[in-house]
C-alpha cells in the first residue's frame, strides 16, 4: 500500500513538473502584437509580474514567481523597457528580465547645434524620462558632471542608443564625457605652437570652423585662417559668432548694424576669440582645430559650391569675393 502511495506521489508530481513545464513554455497571450512595459528599479519578481501583467500579458504572477525559484533567479531581473512580441513564452520572459534585454531606442545629436537646440530635441524626444526639463542650465551641468556653468559645445554630437525610460541627466553627460575624450586625445597630440591658453579655446575655435562650413576638406584650412589671424592680433571678423551673439532674434538676414554692434560675440569689433563656443564641433573640426593645415592664408571667401577661397592677402581676398560673390547677384 505504501509503495503504491509512493509511486501515486511520484506520478502526481511528475504530471505537475510536466504541466508546469508545459506552461511556461507555451506562447503566453498578449492585448496586441507587441507589448512594451517598465519594470521600476527595486522590482521584485511579483511586482515585475504585476506589470507585465498590467501591460496586457496573459502570465501568471505566481508562475513566474515559482520560475524564478526553480531557476535561482529570483533576485535577478532588471530594471528598464522591455518589448515582447507574440508567441513569446514565460521562460523566454523570465530569460529576457534577468539578461537585461530591454528594448533600446536612440538620440542623435548633430554637428553645428547648439545647447538650446540639443535640450529641445531631448525634451521632445517620447521615450525619454525628462528630469532636467525647466532646470536652469548651471544646474544641468553640475548634474552632468561639469566644472562649468555655460553648457554650449561641451557635448559631442553622435548617436546615442539608451534603454527607453532613460534619465535625460544620462543621456546628456554621455555626450559631456564624450567631448572631454575626444577633446582631450585631440589637444595631447595637437600642432606646436598654436595660440590657446587651453582645451576650452580650442573647443571655441573648433565650434566656429564647424559653422563656417560643412566641407570636411576646407576645415583645417578654415582653422588656419583663424589661427593665423590670432597670431598676428587680427579681428576674427566671422559671421557665426556675430549671429549667435544676436540669438533667438536673428531672423536670417545679417545686416551691417548688426556686425557694429558691440556683443560679447561680435567678433568683427572684438579681438581674440569669442568667451564660448558658439555650437557642438564634431570630430573633424576638432582635429581641424588642433590639426590646422600648413597655409598662410588670412581670408577666406565661399565659392558658392560648398567650397571656400582661401587668400594671403586682402588684395587677393577682394578679387576673390568678386569674382565669386558679387557675380553671384
Amino acid at each position: 500500500m505504501i509503495r503504491k502511495l509512493i509511486a501515486l506521489g511520484l506520478f502526481v508530481m511528475a504530471a505537475l513538473a510536466g504541466g508546469f513545464y508545459w506552461y511556461v513554455s507555451s506562447p503566453l497571450s498578449l492585448i496586441s502584437e507587441r507589448v512594451e512595459f517598465h519594470i521600476m528599479p527595486g522590482s521584485g519578481m511579483r511586482a515585475a509580474a504585476n506589470d507585465i501583467q498590467g501591460a496586457g500579458v496573459s502570465v501568471r504572477p505566481w508562475a513566474l514567481i515559482v520560475l524564478g525559484k526553480l531557476l535561482r533567479a529570483e533576485t535577478s531581473i532588471k530594471a528598464g523597457s522591455y518589448e515582447i512580441t507574440r508567441g513569446v513564452t514565460t521562460l523566454e520572459l523570465l530569460r529576457k528580465l534577468t539578461r537585461g534585454d530591454v528594448s533600446q531606442a536612440e538620440m542623435v545629436f548633430i554637428e553645428g547645434w547648439t545647447f538650446r537646440q540639443m535640450r529641445e530635441r531631448l525634451d521632445a524626444h517620447p521615450d525619454v524620462r525628462h528630469d532636467t526639463k525647466g532646470l536652469p542650465e548651471a544646474e544641468v551641468m553640475r548634474l552632468v558632471g561639469a566644472t562649468r556653468n555655460v553648457a554650449e559645445g561641451l557635448f559631442f554630437p553622435d548617436t546615442y542608443l539608451f534603454a527607453k525610460q532613460s534619465r535625460d541627466v544620462d543621456i546628456l553627460a554621455r555626450a559631456y564625457r564624450a567631448m572631454e575624450r575626444h577633446l582631450a586625445r585631440e589637444w595631447e597630440t595637437r600642432a606646436v605652437g598654436l595660440p590657446f591658453a587651453d582645451p576650452y579655446q580650442a573647443l571655441t575655435l573648433a565650434s566656429i570652423v564647424e559653422k563656417e562650413t560643412g566641407r570636411v576638406q576646407d576645415r583645417p584650412l578654415i582653422a588656419a585662417v583663424f589661427i593665423n589671424r590670432l597670431r598676428q592680433g587680427m579681428l576674427l571678423q566671422t559671421d557665426p559668432t556675430v549671429i549667435y551673439g544676436i540669438g533667438e532674434k536673428f531672423d536670417g538676414n545679417l545686416r551691417k548694424r548688426d556686425l557694429l554692434q558691440d556683443t560679447p560675440y561680435n567678433t568683427y569689433v572684438r579681438a581674440g576669440l569669442p568667451p564660448t563656443p558658439i555650437a557642438m564641433p564634431g570630430l573633424a573640426s576638432l582635429q581641424a582645430a588642433l590639426h590646422p593645415a600648413p597655409s598662410q592664408a588670412l581670408y577666406f571667401v565661399a565659392r558658392g559650391d560648398g567650397s571656400s577661397h582661401f587668400s594671403r592677402t586682402l588684395e587677393e581676398h577682394n578679387q576673390a569675393v568678386n569674382r565669386y560673390q558679387k557675380s553671384a547677384k
